[in-house]
Parts: C-alpha cells; sequence; structure tokens
C-alpha cells in the first residue's frame, strides 16, 4: 500500500487487516522484515558526528545474529517469558539487541538512563528485575556510578550484563579507550566480581562475550508465541512520585508497527533511510524509528548515544541527511524549533520526504517556519504509552491540517466522549464538540503493573469494546480529523474560567524573538490559579519581558487568558526525549507564591521546598524562623490546595 489520505484509506487498510497474518511476536516480525533482504544494511551506529561518514553497519542478517544471541544468552542463565530485564542504557546497538532480543526471551523493561540511582533501583524494585543490563564503567559516563551504590537494595537481581562503551571505540581510539577505561575501573580489572560492592547473589556478565558465544541461527528455547505474551515495560506519567509502569504484550506492539507502516507506506520500506535521534528508552524512539522500519526492511542510523542531544547532532544535521540520504526522521516540538536555527545553506536534503511530529502540539508558527524554510513536510500526530506509540498522524498523501493530530491510524478506533463528573460515559460528542479522547484497539495495553493505578482508566460505552481514557480533550471535524484541545491536568483553571496554554503559547511563538514559550498555572487564593507565562529567546536575540507583555496584550482577545506575567529564561526545561517539562516551572511558580503569601503575612521563614509526593501530589515543607508562629504559618498554607508540613 502506497499509504493513507483519507479516513476511508484508514478503513480499506482495516478491511485488509482483518485477513492479514501477522506475526505472534515482535521477534517474527522482525525475522520477516530481514528476510525481504538479508544482505541489506539494517542498523548502522556513529559514536561521534565526526564519524558519521563511516558508521558500523549490520546487515538484516546480522542484526537478527545478534537479537538471537542475545536471547539465547538471556535464555541461558534462567530468563522465561515472565522474567523481566531490565536495561539502563543510552543509544547503542547494544540497545537494540536487548530490546528485540530480551523481547524475544522475557518482558523487557526500559530506564532512563538520566534518571538518579535512588529512582532506577525504586523502578528495578517495582518490575521486579532478574536482569540488569547496563553500561560498565567508562570515563565520562555516570551510569554505573548512580546504580552500583543500590545494587544491595534490588533483591530480585540476579544478573549484571554490563556493555563496554569501548568496544563501541573505532580504530586507533579503540586501544586508547581500553587504556582509559582500566584506570577507571582499576581494582576490578579481570575480576569483576570486585566491581564495587556488588551483591555475592548477581552475578556479573561481560554482554557482547556472552552473546558472542550464543548460536545465532534459532531460539535455543523453541519457543512458541502468542500475542497475548508481556514484551515490555515502559514508565509513562512521571511528573508525580515514582512512574507508571504501563504493561505491553507482543501482539500490541505488531498491531501499531502495522498500523504506522500502512499510514506511512511507501516512506518506509525496503531502501528507505530512517534516522533516530530520539531515546530508545521512549515508545517513538523503539517503535518509529525501530520495530516499524526493522519489520519493513528499511535501514536505521543510530546517531551518537545521546541522539539529538549528542554533541553536533543538531547543528549538523543537513550534513547527516544529505551523506546518508535520509528519507525519514522523528522528532518533538523542541527539535523542529532547535532546526529551524540551522541553515539548510547548499546542503541537498531532497531525499528527506517527511518528519513526524508528537509528544506535544506543535505551535503553528513553528511548524509554517520550518516547513518555509525546509520544504520538509511534517507529519503531525499524536501518541501515549499506553496504546503502544502513534494513535492518530495526518495523512502523508492527504490534506495535512496544521494544528490538528490527524486521522486514527488503522485497526485502533478513536472518539470523543462526554463524561460525567464521576468519569462515566455519557454520550459520543457531536462534530466539532470539545470530549474527552478515548481509543481502543489492538495496540491499546492491559494496564499498569500496579492495579490501584488503574482505577478510572477504562470507560465503559457499551458497545462490548475496551476504552482506553487517555485524559486529553479533543474535537473532531467531519473529515475525522482530531484536533487536542488542551490536557486536563495541564488546564488553567482562573475562578472557573478553564484556559488552554495554547492560547498563550500560541501567540508567543509568533513573535520573531521567541524560540520556545510555556504557559502554566501560578497558584493564587483568589482565582486558584493565574496564567504565568515562561519564554526561551530565539539565538541572538533580544526582547524585554515587558516587550512581550504587551505583546500579547495586543494578540489574546480573551481577557482571564492574558498572564499575569511573562518570564524570559535562559533554557527551557526539558524531558529526556526534548518535550518541556511544565511541572518544573509549575514547582517555580508554586514555591514563589507560597513564599510571598508568607511574607505579605510576616511570617518568617528559612526554607520553602515544593516536592511531588507519591501519593499527595503537590506538597509542601516549610521551615520556620524560630520566633516565628505556626499558627499564623498553618493560616497561609492552609488557603492553597497543597498538603503542608512545617518544621
Amino acid at each position: 500500500m502506497s499509504g493513507i489520505a483519507t479516513l476511508y484509506d484508514v478503513e480499506v487498510a482495516e478491511a485488509h487487516g482483518l485477513t492479514a497474518d501477522l506475526p505472534k511476536s515482535t521477534y517474527e516480525m522482525i525475522h520477516r522484515g530481514a528476510n525481504m533482504n538479508p544482505e541489506a544494511p539494517a542498523l548502522s551506529f556513529f559514536l561521534s558526528v565526526d564519524e558519521h561518514q563511516t558508521p558500523e553497519t549490520w546487515s538484516y542478517r546480522e542484526l537478527l545474529a545478534r537479537i538471537t544471541q542475545t536471547a539465547n544468552f538471556f535464555d541461558d542463565i534462567g530468563v522465561k517469558k515472565d522474567s523481566v530485564i531490565a536495561f539502563v542504557l543510552p543509544n547503542l546497538p547494544e540497545t537494540h539487541f536487548v530490546i528485540w532480543g530480551g523481547q524475544a526471551a522475557g518482558i523487557v523493561a526500559a530506564l532512563n538512563p538520566l534518571l538518579e540511582g535512588t529512582a532506577l533501583a525504586e523502578l528495578l524494585n517495582a518490575t521486579n528485575a532478574s536482569v540488569l543490563v547496563t553500561l560498565a564503567p567508562f570515563p565520562g559516563t555516570d551510569i554505573w556510578a548512580k546504580l552500583q551504590p543500590h545494587l544491595p537494595s534490588i533483591k530480585s537481581l540476579r544478573h549484571l550484563a554490563l556493555v563496554n562503551l569501548a568496544d563501541r571505540v573505532r580504530a586507533y581510539g579503540h586501544d586508547a579507550a581500553r587504556i582509559m577505561q582500566k584506570s577507571e575501573i582499576g581494582p576490578w580489572q579481570g575480576s569483576p566480581e570486585r566491581l564495587g560492592a556488588v551483591p555475592a547473589q548477581i552475578r556479573i556478565h561481560d554482554f557482547n562475550s556472552a552473546i558472542g558465544n550464543q548460536p545465532s541461527d534459532r531460539l535455543k528455547s523453541e519457543r512458541r508465541f502468542s500475542e497475548q505474551d508481556a514484551s515490555s515495560y515502559f514508565c509513562t506519567g512521571g511528573t508525580t512520585g515514582l512512574p507508571k509502569i504501563a504493561m505491553r504484550r507482543h501482539g500490541n506492539e505488531v498491531a501499531n508497527a502495522w498500523s504506522t507502516a500502512q499510514v506511512l507506506g511507501d516512506v518506509m520500506g525496503p531502501g528507505k533511510v530512517v534516522f533516530c535521534g530520539l531515546p530508545l528508552f521512549h515508545v517513538n524512539g523503539v517503535l518509529v524509528t525501530g520495530l516499524q522500519p526493522f519489520s519493513n526492511g528499511a535501514h536505521v542510523i543510530l546517531g551518537t548515544q545521546q541522539g539529538f542531544r549528542g554533541e553536533g547532532v543538531v547543528t549538523r544535521f543537513w550534513e547527516i541527511v544529505e551523506h546518508h540520504r535520509i528519507n525519514f526522521f522523528s522528532g518533538v516540538p523542541t527539535l523542529y524549533a532547535s532546526l529551524l536555527q540551522v541553515p539548510v545553506g547548499s546542503r541537498d536534503i531532497s531525499s528527506l520526504e517527511y518528519g513526524l511530529c508528537g509528544a506535544a502540539p506543535m505551535p503553528v508558527e513553528v511548524f509554517r517556519n520550518f516547513q518555509q524554510q525546509t520544504g520538509i513536510k511534517i507529519l503531525e500526530g499524536y501518541g501515549l504509552t499506553e496504546a503502544t506509540c502513534v494513535s492518530s498522524v495526518n495523512p502523508p498523501l492527504g490534506d495535512r491540517r496544521i494544528g490538528s493530530i490527524g486521522l486514527r491510524v488503522p485497526g485502533q478506533m478513536m472518539k470523543t466522549v462526554v463524561l460525567d463528573e464521576q468519569g462515566k460515559y455519557v454520550r459520543d460528542c457531536a462534530i466539532g464538540e470539545v470530549g474527552v479522547l478515548i481509543v481502543s484497539g489492538p495496540n491499546v495495553f492491559s494496564g499498569y503493573l500496579v492495579p490501584e493505578q488503574n482505577n478510572g482508566l477504562w470507560i465503559d460505552r457499551e458497545d462490548g469494546a475496551r476504552w482506553l481514557n487517555t485524559g486529553d480533550l479533543a474535537r473532531q471535524d467531519e473529515q475525522g480529523y482530531f484536533w487536542l484541545t488542551g490536557r486536563k491536568k495541564e488546564l488553567i483553571i482562573r475562578g472557573g474560567h478553564n484556559i488552554d496554554p495554547l492560547t498563550i503559547e500560541e501567540p508567543l511563538h509568533r513573535h520573531p524573538a521567541v524560540q520556545i514559550a510555556a504557559a502554566v498555572g501560578r497558584p493564587d487564593t483568589h482565582a486558584g490559579e493565574l496564567p504565568v507565562a515562561y519564554v526561551q529567546l530565539r539565538a541572538g536575540a533580544s526582547a524585554t519581558e515587558a516587550e512581550l507583555f504587551a505583546f500579547l496584550k495586543t494578540e489574546i482577545a480573551e481577557r482571564a487568558a492574558l498572564p499575569r506575567q511573562v518570564h524570559i529564561i535562559q533554557a527551557m526545561p526539558l524531558t529526556a526525549v526534548g518535550k518541556i517539562f511544565k511541572p518544573a516551572l509549575k514547582h517555580r511558580e508554586t514555591k514563589d507564591a507560597l513564599e510571598a503569601a508568607l511574607r505579605d503575612a510576616q511570617v518568617a521563614f528559612l526554607e520553602l521546598v515544593v516536592v511531588d509526593d507519591k501519593s499527595k501530589g503537590l506538597a509542601v515543607n516549610v521551615r520556620l524562623e524560630s520566633h516565628a508562629s505556626d499558627v499564623a504559618a498553618r493560616q497561609v498554607l492552609g488557603r492553597f490546595p497543597f498538603s503542608f508540613s512545617i518544621d
């Protein structure tokens, strides 16, 4: 199929899918992709941008061999289909071997290597991981240093497989890397059991040596897969306390890879080149620039272990595109805003057919300017970990509507509905009516690992289907396109008036000096919340907060949406995948608002700390001056909707 243009094409693809012989597992899906042309390039990797013209490359035959060897290694150390293999790794070829080989043996838990050691240990315990694959100590890396002190607290852990970054250092630099690593690991060289304080019950393995001794032509387990078998755990919704752990099945991942293939059509297949710059602990990197191209015989370029965050990747991106003739990449709005600052110049980027954008709404001005300056078509879409990855996308061959998240993908239903105050289904929304976005289909996960977190997650529409409440607000137009209108938890509620942050952010993105903008609610005892805007300026641009505020006064007609203040900051806080991390801004405003309230009441304090409490949400702790009134402090803090403690 050549791709999707209209909702009718979606329905035609679904009719075809009803008779499609889909694989039962991700391993079988990659196997089919490899059989298209075993000698075609499957995966390339460069450790630094300076080496991008001479990357390491694995053919499909070699990639499938490494995945199979990895699965056999896990089988050898006792992994069963319900065993959990966790990985804490940057973007490396070994990361792909672990993801797909791990799913062929057990359940793979993807953990963010940027987390602190305490958080990683909590997640390892929560997933009951028996195997951990992570980086060996290496100069300039901190993963081992963060993890090692917490190993004794991970009671389920029995095996530790270490990936040696020196294995990826090329040519003459390889020997130097080995020497550097010896100075880093010092006393345990030659005796890995003395790798710091590693508990006696944990066996240590050198990952590449261990898989190299395994057969590559078959799974020793002779496993027979079912689409209902658990495949992966991904962390999601981690803005408050410990992230939720989403449980996904092989059938979820296979279905979503098939769906996205129907949408993208000829842009993803043999001879096509895909750039992966998003992290491989995130579903977008794993599916859109992993399973999906691997299952269709495309070539994936894995660019540095930090992906788009790697030194020189963004500033030399057009050079990378030109040299490798890249056809497709996936990013987030902040990436596109950054690429706007990099002139294409004389680079030939005509190979680029599409860029996919998700994770957050794309500012309209960024969308327009990017397409105008580069000529590259942006496919804005929508997805969530709980629905594997992609739920809707603007059709490549049809009308790409700016600001829309597009048409639903084939095989997955999507609706907007009205819910009552208890979250129960009332009715479907009319065309153009805003409601709660719900999805249903084989790509929808089985639930969160902690049962209590599933309360209110599923919507009974009385049609026999299992509908997931996404928590997002949207509307659908007559042609089937969906438009996000906000996320419940991001809405700013000013005196009962709901304010969509986009009402503030979109005008700011039209200002020539603004690169990134974000709006959050500031706690207020009278209005509940007041909108506040944060801005990161373009490189070399200048503007004052007063100028930006005056600009907004001319752009925002809704008086309630006019922000109380505009703050210019040096760098916008971002998540590991480049999405604006609004909780950091919310913390800042909460702290400032409560400190101001205490000062106005003349309550002397030494420190005020805002934290995310796992059970209470946002919480505040105040340490008072010795002469300050505890009663007065409680009166002030009690006017805000946060739990608090006073020392």
